[in-house]
């Protein structure tokens, strides 16, 4: 199983999955184009794509969801409170999430499998989901937009040999940030987005022995530094006994680098 970062932060987040035959985005929050010319750099051929899964309804994850699921003739899977959303629309094919149980995603002609999982978070736009994916043994969970640690969040998605986490913002920083009261409040609030403190609560409820990739996502531009989001990580996976881990911090405007699991 192999995980690339296609873009993460507030312009629009995508990650590509592939495990044996089976060929996943989850998450398209760039424009068509944009999103086209990602795929294109990572090495995605037309109409490659078997599986669109889209973690929420917010733009910067959904945006051209609909467009790219018909465009590749993939299955995009969702919650059933979002099908008729507008981002989603153009979709022929489309799944319903079934959160908090395992399903099962195929490639074409029923060739090869991916045990996949959507894991509920709090966050202002309901449903959103984390998800944990399986393939001959390996692990992989990509978790972002989530207001607050969770343990049975954690429990949920244990197991990660590659973890994609939110660190979003730092507190100091988005104080200092020109964004209106209400707009920092939504942040920092119990349905927004993870603090670096936050994360390395998270981490280390995730963090275990066969752990060996971390990717920090969804950093703000504004209200959050990378060496900071780094620097927290490092000290939670040195608290955790894991100095070893690999730290990666994704872009919002570079193709991130392929990742074994």
């Amino acid at each position: 199983m192999r995980l690339q970062v296609l873009s993460s932060g507030s312009e629009g987040n995508a990650c590509l999955l592939r495990a044996g035959e089976v060929t996943a985005l989850i998450d398209a929050g760039l424009g068509v184009r944009a999103l086209a010319g990602r795929m294109e750099s990572a090495r995605v051929a037309p109409r490659a794509l078997d599986h669109l899964l889209v973690t929420h309804g917010h733009l910067d994850h959904s945006r051209s969801a609909g467009a790219v699921a018909k465009r590749q003739g993939a299955v995009l899977h969702c919650a059933e409170t979002i099908m008729t959303h507008r981002a989603l629309a153009r979709a022929p094919r489309k799944a319903t999430l079934p959160i908090g149980s395992e399903f099962r995603l195929e490639g074409r002609a029923g060739r090869g499998e991916l045990t996949a999982k959507a894991v509920l978070l709090p966050h202002d736009c309901d449903p959103t989901v984390a998800f944990r994916f399986e393939h001959e043994g390996r692990v992989a969970a990509i978790l972002t937009d989530m207001g607050h640690p969770r343990d049975e969040v954690a429990r949920a998605l244990a197991g990660a040999h590659v973890l994609v986490l939110e660190f979003n913002h730092d507190l100091d920083l988005l104080r200092a940030a020109h964004y209106p009261p209400v707009l920092q409040d939504r942040i920092r609030g119990d349905r927004g987005h993870l603090s670096n403190a936050q994360a390395a609560t998270m981490l280390e409820a995730l963090a275990h022995a066969d752990l060996h990739t971390l990717v920090l996502a969804h950093l703000s531009k504004r209200a959050n530094r990378e060496e900071l989001a780094l620097a927290a990580a490092r000290a939670a996976l040195g608290r955790a006994g894991l100095p070893h881990v690999r730290v990666l911090a994704a872009s919002q405007d570079e193709v991130g680098p392929v990742l074994e699991v």
